[in-house]
């Protein structure tokens, strides 16, 4: 009775490390676009390109602006392993100066948040 025990034991172990084992991981690209000097009005939009490194599938659940200037665009279907992804992010370029701005993806990745960021300047009318 006892090794029978000591055996059920040992077999769901390793069922729960071998679970463990399977997890999404994101590599992105670059976790830094560089918009550069753009004139005021120009396309804002942009994309983060990522890949799903890990051997489960990943679901990102969230994706936030530090402010409402800033518009990302998450995928909606989990990404497969091996397979890429991207994240939009859309900057409202009627906003003269400089961009510092940062966008937190939350994912059920084995690090589960990431912070990605903007930068850049958007030049006045006058600056051309």
């Amino acid at each position: 009775m006892k090794r029978g025990i000591v055996l059920l034991f040992v077999g769901l172990l390793a069922l729960t490390v071998r679970a463990q084992d399977k997890s999404a991981k994101i590599e992105f690209k670059s976790e830094t676009i560089d918009y550069g000097e753009i004139a005021k009005g120009s396309d804002g939009v942009r994309v983060f390109e990522f890949t799903n490194t890990g051997d489960a599938p990943l679901v990102i659940s969230d994706v936030k602006s530090s402010c409402g200037c800033t518009i990302p665009k998450k995928p909606d279907a989990p990404i497969l392993p091996g397979k890429t992804g991207e994240i939009q992010v859309k900057y409202d370029t009627n906003r003269v100066g400089p961009i510092r701005k940062a966008i937190t993806v939350t994912s059920n990745a084995a690090t589960p948040t990431k912070v990605l960021k903007i930068k850049g300047t958007v030049l006045s009318e006058d600056s051309k």
